[in-house]
């Protein structure tokens, strides 16, 4: 009998509900994600901009490693997500910009709108490349299963 092995390069599950399977990928998301959370609890206009600053970084370095890994592997529909990566980076950096000057105003807004964004983004764009690197890596498309959690009711 041939016996199936995990690749220990392989992620051992989806720990959130929006994990495409690709782990590098997957981290990188969830890290996004913190910053957003973050960012819903900021109360006071002096936490902006050290936030922007951190929130422009992390879109930097995300968008950087997604960059190069269609780059490196001719991923085909590389074009129109690394101009929808720039067209983000753009806004980033004049939020930021604003920000640093003392106007904080659009930055409660630029961030409600990468929380409206992100998701379609990864949806559409990200699962199509989180596909294709686990081809390459794995041989095959990743299988990401998701636990569908209970109300908290038991059954009677």
């Amino acid at each position: 009998m041939n016996e199936l092995k995990h690749d220990p390069q392989a992620p051992a599950g989806a720990d959130r509900a929006n994990d495409l399977g690709y782990a590098p990928m997957d981290k990188v998301h969830a890290e996004f994600d913190e910053l957003l959370q973050r960012a819903a609890t900021v109360q006071a206009a002096a936490e902006w901009p050290p936030l922007l600053r951190e929130i422009d970084a992390h879109l930097h370095q995300h968008f950087e490693a997604e960059d190069r890994w269609m780059r490196e592997t001719d991923f085909p529909p590389r074009d129109c997500h690394i101009d929808e990566h720039a067209a983000v980076l753009k806004s980033s950096g004049e939020v930021l910009a604003l920000a640093e000057q003392g106007n904080v105003n659009p930055a409660p807004s630029f961030v409600a709108e990468l929380a409206r964004w992100f998701p379609g983004h990864a949806d559409y764009l990200d699962s199509a490349l989180a596909a294709w690197m686990c081809k390459r890596t794995f041989g095959g498309k990743p299988v990401v299963l998701h636990r569908k959690k209970g109300d908290g009711a038991s059954a009677a």
